[in-house]
């Protein structure tokens, strides 16, 4: 039922992080950001972009596609990033247009540049590589409740048939010549759009539910056993141990400069 599918970024070939079991990538992954979400300092914060860039490397992902969700979460929050400047009161560094642009606003907008694209590229490294069954087997060994796993389950695969389901009902529009514009037509037929997309979405939905009221479906996904840890695994959690409290250190060393 649930498809091999890789989370984030499918891998074009095995890597050494692939052979590291799951829950020691979910938890590093974990520590790893919430480590970078503490710090106000951007020198350690720049230092775990460029080792998550190169341990993004490491994984071998689909590079043009990485590099997409990376610029879109980037968009995401440009207008955040460039409003900051003018709307934290501090040292002036700049007027544009009347408004005052701070130093203080400055450097926060770099440190929620930095926290983002760490965090982004640390769930491409250590979980863009893993399918859907090995992500719920890592998530039940670190003991996330069932239910929650779940509901992620079903959220991770059913979004991308959505999103499939999106793709033809786009391509059956083109193949009648429909081309968007700003006017009433073109959201009309958008609105059609959403709305097909809700009736397909919910009779899938119901085929779905009886296909696995067949299977004696239950409530809970079994994903198997976990394979047994290896010394690789320990080295790894040992690696990313050492290296939190390198970047701690170096926080420390660095005080904010605000």
């Amino acid at each position: 039922m649930i498809g091999a599918t890789n989370v984030l970024i499918p891998s074009r070939s095995s890597s050494i992080l692939s052979r590291i079991d799951p829950r020691f990538r979910l938890l590093a992954a974990l520590a790893l950001i919430v480590t970078a979400v503490s710090f106000s300092s951007w020198q350690p914060l720049a230092m775990l972009v460029l080792i998550a860039a190169i341990i993004t490397g490491f994984a071998k992902p689909d590079w043009p596609r990485t590099l997409k969700m990376v610029l879109a979460m980037d968009g995401f929050i440009l207008v955040m990033l460039i409003m900051l400047p003018f709307t934290v009161p501090g040292q002036v560094i700049f007027t544009f247009w009347d408004f005052d642009a701070s130093y203080q606003g400055l450097f926060q907008a770099i440190l929620i540049a930095l926290k983002a694209n760490a965090a982004i590229l640390i769930l491409i490294a250590l979980v863009g590589g893993m399918d859907a069954i090995l992500l719920g087997r890592g998530l039940q060994g670190i003991y996330i409740p069932a239910k929650l796993v779940t509901l992620f389950m079903f959220t991770v695969r059913y979004i991308d048939l959505l999103r499939q389901e999106y793709l033809r009902l786009r391509l059956a529009m083109r193949a009648r010549a429909f081309v968007a514009h700003n006017n009433r037509h073109s959201w009309r037929s958008f609105g059609y759009l959403l709305g097909m997309l809700l009736v397909r979405g919910h009779d899938r939905s119901e085929r779905i539910l009886w296909a696995m009221k067949c299977r004696a479906y239950h409530g809970h996904m079994h994903f198997g056993s976990l394979p047994r840890l290896c010394p690789q695994d320990y080295l790894f959690a040992a690696a990313t141990i050492l290296f939190a409290i390198a970047l701690i250190g170096l926080e420390v060393a660095c005080p904010a400069m605000i």
